[in-house]
């Protein structure tokens, strides 16, 4: 339906024209109303035009590759939706489904842009600060939802003392420490018992024992050290098993959410045609 100028002056991208301009592109667009629940548009459709929300919320969603719909975008009054693919002319790469009881929007096409940016180029600067909002929600989207290796995550945080220390916990807790240490112990108090007079710690090994008091001081809080790196880790993959967990309740949520939907829908159809044939 035609779009009255007075309306346009609601809208923020607008404010800036004078009567004579607003009545311009008034003639030019139009005024568009949907439904709560109506889609404005589906992916890959083709795009011939954008829309700029009036009044009301819109929802933009897209199917990822695990086939589940993802949010975009929520577009509000005064802000565009729609554009990057008119102006590519490219087929639509997300969904746009009205939310409120009733969605007004403003259909523009390349020629009506083209007439507002002539007239008002400032809005061309509008326009690519929401296609870099939509860009931005985007990339905090796939960086939200990228299948993330907790190990990969926790060798990019892990410092090098932390990696020295998980490297002595790793070989003090093995059997090539075990197997090493027994025999170097053997060997020490073999040659001190062998050499007698001329051993250089006789028994009962007091210096051993300085060495192994050092040592087991030093590994202690070593050991402790790698343990304290173990809980990190726990702590971190149980997160992300929560996220998913989370995700996965919403995708339940959601599922539940269209299967009612389509049962209210079914009853309603199911009304009209026994009305139908009572009538």
């Amino acid at each position: 339906m035609p779009c009255d100028f007075e309306e346009l002056r609601h809208v923020p991208l607008f404010d800036l024209l004078d009567d004579d301009e607003l009545r311009v592109l008034a003639a030019h667009v139009d005024l568009r109303r949907f439904a709560p629940r109506q889609r404005i548009f589906k992916a890959t459709d083709p795009a011939n035009h954008a829309y700029i929300v009036m009044e009301g919320r819109v929802r933009l969603t897209a199917i990822d590759d695990d086939q589940q719909e993802v949010v975009v975008d929520e577009p509000a009054h005064g802000e565009f939706f729609g554009l990057a693919s008119m102006l590519e002319q490219s087929p639509r790469y997300t969904t746009a489904t009205a939310l409120d009881d009733e969605v007004v929007c403003v259909e523009i096409d390349r020629y009506d842009l083209l007439e507002l940016v002539t007239r008002r180029p400032s809005a061309a600067m509008d326009m690519l600060s929401a296609q870099a909002r939509q860009f931005h929600t985007v990339q905090k989207l796939v960086q939200s939802r990228v299948s993330r290796n907790p190990n990969e995550l926790i060798d990019e945080r892990t410092t090098v003392g932390e990696r020295i220390a998980d490297g002595v916990a790793r070989f003090g807790g093995s059997w090539s420490f075990i197997i090493s240490f027994a025999v170097i112990l053997v060997s020490y108090t073999t040659i001190n018992v062998l050499l007698k007079g001329r051993a250089w710690d006789p028994y009962p090994f007091i210096l051993l024992n300085l060495f192994l008091s050092m040592l087991a001081a030093v590994q202690a809080p070593v050991i402790m050290m790698s343990q304290n790196r173990q809980d990190v880790k726990d702590r971190l993959r149980s997160e992300l098993d929560f996220e998913v967990n989370r995700r996965a309740e919403s995708e339940i949520q959601s599922l539940s959410h269209r299967l009612s939907l389509v049962m209210d829908k079914m009853c309603d159809m199911e009304e009209m045609l026994r009305d139908r044939s009572q009538a």
